[in-house]
């Protein structure tokens, strides 16, 4: 069994990925907007790209295989509607938001190193994981490729804003924790007894994650949102009591446009949640941001709100599933009345139809096994899962690298 894992290599993973849609370093960030509006995706790669004089006058961080023959094109990180939002939201942008939109996208890149890394094809199974528990996020992967003179003269006609990465022949695509953990569900009867195992047995529930209380202006929480967001998690939503509310999570504020920068800037964490929840933001919170924005002084970022904010209601939400882990061997059901609110949450008419996600937050229990974990969090496509006692207390969280660790362990163990 081990054996068949250990000789499995990244490309077995790639198979029918898409290739990656890309920006260049110096694609502004209104640029950016338009081409995340119009993604099926919730992240766009961004990449430098390095020529000589051959390379295609017109090259918007674009390569192709005629005119790339020296250089190299690299992937140096990822943007998301989160990171356009969080940006807005700081105090020299807030006064003249359109003037913040006319910088390069590489103001939105954190200075974190490793959070992308090239990989070749032929790379194991296990280095990837252990590229993933060091800290990298994405790992691009090169897809080969062959492009005819006619499909590159059409490939060069179709060049927009977001068109995919070629560079000598070669189209990329990145893998994810989540691709991983997919994989590993697929051949999960390989490790039995360990699925069937408690998080709470297997001990990797966490108890370092951020929260913020319901109460709270959001605004005073934007470095631990932007932070949830570089490390792929979220921001419990709790009160006095330490209940679990709900939570501030960058998977859900993804799902929305730039114009909630006004709602952090102005309401309160529980507040805030309503806003972004299901169904678009209730009319009286639309009018208290509006009525604090001018207060404040900010006409500026009044005018952007009122020019991006579209509140239809009738863009589609994909209803979300049970808020706990189904896991029959504990008999365990989750409390997650005290979680859940009504309401469908509504994107701006200028998305495209994807699945947005609701601010109630995802449960289960220290007692739910590790398979039901990674069923509920693949459903939900998350990288985590709130662990929550009977009285809905927050008790930890439980991550994808940590789940990750176990299965690295497991092959060790089995080699």
């Amino acid at each position: 069994m081990a054996v068949s894992l250990l000789a499995r290599e990244i490309s077995d993973l790639c198979l029918g990925k898409p290739a990656l849609r890309s920006l260049s370093l110096t694609t502004t960030i209104t640029e950016a907007l338009f081409a995340l509006k119009n993604s099926d995706d919730n992240f766009l790669s961004v990449w430098s790209c390095e020529h000589t004089a051959k390379t295609n006058k017109d090259y918007r961080g674009n390569c192709e295989e005629d005119g790339c023959d020296v250089g190299e094109c690299k992937c140096v990180g990822k943007v998301s509607m989160v990171d356009v939002i969080c940006y807005l939201c700081k105090d020299e942008n807030l006064l003249s938001p359109s003037d913040a939109l006319k910088a390069p996208v590489s103001v939105l890149l954190p200075e974190i190193p490793g959070m992308v890394v090239h990989v070749e094809p032929t790379s194991s199974l296990l280095d990837a994981i252990d590229l993933i528990l060091q800290g990298a996020k994405n790992l691009v992967v090169p897809i080969k490729t062959r492009y005819s003179s006619s499909s590159r003269r059409k490939q060069h006609q179709k060049l927009s804003i977001t068109s995919p990465t070629i560079h000598n022949g070669r189209e990329f695509c990145w893998l994810t924790q989540e691709d991983i953990i997919r994989f590993f569900l697929g051949s999960i009867g390989l490790f039995a007894p360990l699925p069937a195992l408690s998080i709470d047995t297997l001990g990797i529930i966490s108890t370092d994650y951020l929260t913020i209380d319901y109460h709270s202006p959001a605004i005073s929480e934007l470095e631990a949102i932007s932070g949830s967001l570089a490390d792929e998690n979220s921001v419990a939503v709790i009160d006095s009591d330490g209940i679990l509310i709900g939570e501030l999570s960058p998977f859900t504020l993804a799902c929305c446009d730039e114009s909630v920068a006004a709602a952090i800037t102005t309401l309160s964490s529980g507040d805030l949640m309503a806003y972004i929840d299901c169904g678009g933001p209730p009319e009286d919170l639309v009018n208290l941001v509006m009525t604090r924005l001018k207060g404040r002084g900010l006409e500026a970022m009044l005018q952007e709100f009122t020019n991006s904010s579209c509140y239809s209601t009738t863009s589609s939400c994909h209803s979300q599933s049970s808020s706990s882990s189904s896991d029959e061997e504990s008999g365990s059901s989750t409390p997650v009345s005290a979680l859940q609110r009504p309401g469908k949450y509504s994107r701006s008419m200028s998305y495209s139809a994807r699945m947005v996600r609701r601010a109630e937050a995802i449960v289960c229990h220290p007692k739910s096994s590790l398979v039901a974990v990674m069923i509920q969090a693949i459903a939900h496509r998350l990288n985590y899962v709130w662990v929550i006692e009977d009285d809905c207390s927050l008790v930890g969280i439980v991550r994808f690298c940590d789940v990750l660790k176990v299965f690295r362990e497991s092959i060790e163990d089995m080699a």
